[in-house]
């Protein structure tokens, strides 16, 4: 069961993106604020589990999307170490979740796709806890931050909101380019069964107009006495 929590974190294997993704490998750095982001393979009647640490008080996000596969929906169902349940919802295609951790403990979540008999997800989810740690922290500091330091810090968060607005550029695309695979390979399969199709009524054709034009000689026999 993949575990997310605690030092080393980790995430399973490495695979392809877009329609032929599979699993993204993502090394997760511990620490008081961190962030999951794994994109893997969900088969049909299956379900895959994640547990993640979290102290009491801790503010987390949970982001899925589903990328490829039959009508791009997923179960998604969250726990508290109790057991109790803090969300769940049934066959979204994407969706986001906040909620700050009632107590110490690892929570876990899970998505399904128990309901689907042959056809595979492939499905992404961001998991955040806690907040970035700053870049300067303010401990034994006299004083503010110079303005080369704003200033870093501000780039600092731009450069998060590119990488989130890059994630979900991709995702998209990845999600389109499934669309497009799946179209062509309906047109292609049509348009063969076109072909074939109109190859039988043509040939049809040819002997109906034969059979018009063809000559139906009659014999006919003298009885002698």
């Amino acid at each position: 069961m993949p575990w997310l929590g605690s030092a080393p974190r980790w995430a399973a294997a490495a695979g392809r993106w877009g329609c032929r993704l599979l699993v993204l490998l993502v090394f997760l750095v511990p620490g008081p604020g961190g962030a999951s982001e794994i994109t893997f393979e969900l088969p049909d009647n299956a379900k895959q589990c994640f547990y993640e640490d979290i102290t009491q008080g801790t503010k987390c996000t949970l982001e899925f999307q589903v990328i490829t596969g039959g009508h791009y929906d997923v179960d998604c169902r969250l726990e508290d170490p109790d057991g109790n349940v803090l969300y769940k919802e049934m066959k979204k295609q994407y969706d986001s979740y906040t909620f700050t951790a009632s107590k110490n403990g690892t929570y876990k979540f899970c998505f399904s796709n128990e309901f689907s008999t042959f056809t595979h997800k492939t499905v992404y989810f961001d998991f955040q806890v806690g907040e970035d740690p700053p870049l300067f922290p303010s401990e034994n500091r006299v004083s503010a931050l110079t303005q080369m330091e704003s200033a870093c810090v501000s780039i600092h968060e731009a450069l998060k909101s590119v990488i989130d607005y890059q994630t979900h550029f991709r995702l998209r695309e990845a999600q389109g380019r499934s669309r497009a695979e799946d179209l062509n390979t309906r047109v292609a399969y049509w348009s063969v069964g076109e072909a074939l199709i109109l190859l039988v009524v043509s040939i049809g054709q040819v002997f109906l107009l034969k059979s018009f034009f063809s000559d139906k000689r009659t014999t006919t026999t003298r009885v002698g006495s």
